[in-house]
């Protein structure tokens, strides 16, 4: 990989937790089905990268996500790398059941912050949704089990629009409440901005969140996901979701392109001396060998130019 030097910034971490989201959030939202072989080799390639949080699947009934029917299979196949995580999203307590069988460790549940999207995501109010999820958050920290807890929509709804923030901090406490373990904001439809990202932040601190529990995971619709998460790190955040090569989206939230792409990220957390343990000429590899199988182009405008870099540069 070419290197043109690194300059810190004051106030920023010494180095960065990325939760590599590819291979379920990148992948839910594809048209067409992956197979589970390419699925299985996309993580084992995340892991040789250097990646130590891999999200890998979600037990969701196959009629919401049908790209993602095959998890049972998936999740048998991957080979589970000493020091790395395998986060898979569950909805419910058959999903748990589902995932204690096969020996998962650490899950992740998914809440709404608007009840526009509760329904159209979860066919249920936010309330309600949260009630679900307490038995399932409940038996998963019994039983030993790291628990995410993203929460969609934080700054924006594209049925409702602004979102405010009280009612994000009172849906992200309650999720917190439940025992959850982390805390993952989401913007959903990529709406953010620094300033907001930044009132958020400390209007969830200010209610006693602590920093360190807090994950942040952009969308790049209108190209502010770097900017979003480097005032993000200066807040304290420190650990960064990105998906390779930048696939993502939701399938039911209008808007939603795709995630922020994860060599962009390694790219400006290098340049400014942010250790993430991360290989970028093997993500970038993995990238381009991804989207030759997707048969579509990648978005990481980073993965683009080097994978078209002359050879004698890498």
């Amino acid at each position: 990989m070419p290197h043109y030097g690194v300059d810190p910034l004051p106030g920023l971490p010494g180095s960065v937790t990325i939760c590599e989201v590819g291979p379920r959030d990148g992948l839910q939202n594809e048209q067409a089905i992956v197979p589970a072989d390419v699925k299985v080799e996309l993580v084992a390639r995340l892991a040789d990268a250097g990646h130590t949080v891999i999200e890998t699947t979600s037990l969701v009934h196959p009629k919401w996500v049908p790209q993602l029917a095959d998890a049972e299979e998936v999740l048998r196949r991957v080979e589970r790398r000493p020091g790395v995580r395998y986060p898979v999203l569950v909805p419910n307590r058959r999903g748990l059941d589902r995932a204690l069988d096969l020996g998962v460790t650490d899950i992740a549940v998914f809440a709404s912050a608007t009840e526009s999207f509760a329904k159209a995501n979860l066919n249920r109010t936010v309330d309600e949704s949260l009630e679900m999820f307490a038995p399932v958050v409940a038996r998963a920290r019994e039983a030993g089990l790291n628990v995410r807890g993203y929460l969609s929509m934080c700054w924006g709804d594209p049925w409702e629009g602004e979102v405010p923030i009280p009612q994000v901090v009172a849906t992200a406490s309650r999720l917190l409440r439940l025992g959850c373990t982390e805390l993952s904001l989401g913007d959903t439809i990529g709406v953010a901005t620094p300033g907001r990202v930044a009132a958020l932040l400390s209007a969830l601190t200010a209610a006693d969140v602590h920093i360190g529990q807090i994950a942040v995971h952009f969308h790049d619709t209108y190209g502010q996901g770097l900017a979003n998460t480097l005032t993000a790190l200066r807040a304290g955040v420190r650990t960064v979701d990105a998906s390779a090569g930048g696939l993502g989206g939701c399938p039911y939230a209008g808007g939603a392109t795709g995630n922020l792409a994860t060599e962009d990220l390694v790219w400006q957390l290098a340049g400014l001396g942010i250790h993430t343990g991360i290989d970028l000429a093997k993500l970038v590899d993995t990238s381009v060998w991804l989207a030759e199988r997707i048969g579509r182009p990648l978005t990481s405008g980073t993965a683009r130019a080097l994978a078209t870099e002359p050879s004698t540069k890498h």
